[in-house]
């Protein structure tokens, strides 16, 4: 398996708010951790970006162990809830702060800012400062930012939950065609279930630290694995596409 998750931990205090969890991922798949606030699924994507160290277990990317390497030198990029773009910036400075670590020659870096600014629809907004863009155009520069480096893994935590409803839907489907389109390995944490469902190749519903089920969203929604998980879906009639994606919800 391209990512490996071997028996993950971690306590604060008297608790435990991830408990022994392992799981894996396919190279170039999209994988959804969904559940309610406080089950544990922020915190397993900051250890596995290096922003929280583990009490336990082994994170594996590719064949090699990343339990312990430092945040900003693992292959791994995150795309924040809150954004966290640099405001005294350009649109291109952010978008190509990245590279100058990996001492990509100027000219080349903004050669592919460019690229990734068109991926994003933003190109035309490459000299204007962060400040005067939208939330949603925002998002899609800390998008673009994540992707330029072509990290093995991108992680993002519940990017779209500031934004919305409209262009939250129109924003998924653009990250699913451009996670498709770049062959991108992604883990996206959410709260959301129809989000969770049309993102995923595969998906976790998340419970008091560990997944009670991890499968495609086509075998979770037609057979959940106990009570807890059908309750919290409470999803109408689903359409899925032939890979077993959702592709929409039937509300009439």
């Amino acid at each position: 398996m391209y990512l490996e998750v071997q028996g993950l931990k971690k306590r604060f205090g008297n608790k435990n708010i991830v408990d022994d969890l392992s799981f894996s991922l396919d190279k170039g798949k999209l994988m959804c951790i969904l559940g309610s606030s406080g089950c544990g699924k922020t915190t397993t994507l900051n250890m596995i970006g290096g922003f929280l160290k583990a009490d336990g277990g082994r994170i594996l990317l590719d064949g090699q162990d990343i339990t312990d390497i430092s945040p900003e030198e693992r292959p791994v990029t995150t795309v924040f809830q809150a954004y966290a773009l640099f405001p005294h910036m350009s649109v291109m400075q952010n978008v190509v702060y990245g590279l100058k670590f990996k001492k990509v020659p100027k000219q080349e870096a903004e050669e592919r800012g460019r690229r990734y600014l068109e991926m994003v629809g933003m190109a035309e907004y490459a000299d204007r400062p962060i400040q005067s863009l939208s939330g949603g155009q925002q998002q899609r520069v800390a998008l673009a930012r994540a992707l330029i480096t072509e990290p093995k893994l991108c992680l993002l935590d519940e990017p779209f939950s500031n934004l919305d409803a409209g262009l939250r839907e129109k924003l998924r489907f653009e990250l699913k065609r451009l996670q498709k389109e770049l062959g991108m390995t992604m883990l996206f944490v959410t709260h959301d279930q129809e989000e969770a469902m049309i993102l995923s190749d595969k998906m976790a519903v998340m419970e008091k630290g560990i997944f009670v089920q991890c499968d495609t969203p086509w075998n979770i929604y037609h057979n959940p694995a106990s009570d807890f998980v059908r309750d919290f879906l409470k999803l109408d009639r689903l359409i899925f596409q032939e890979d077993g994606t959702m592709l929409k919800r039937i509300t009439e």
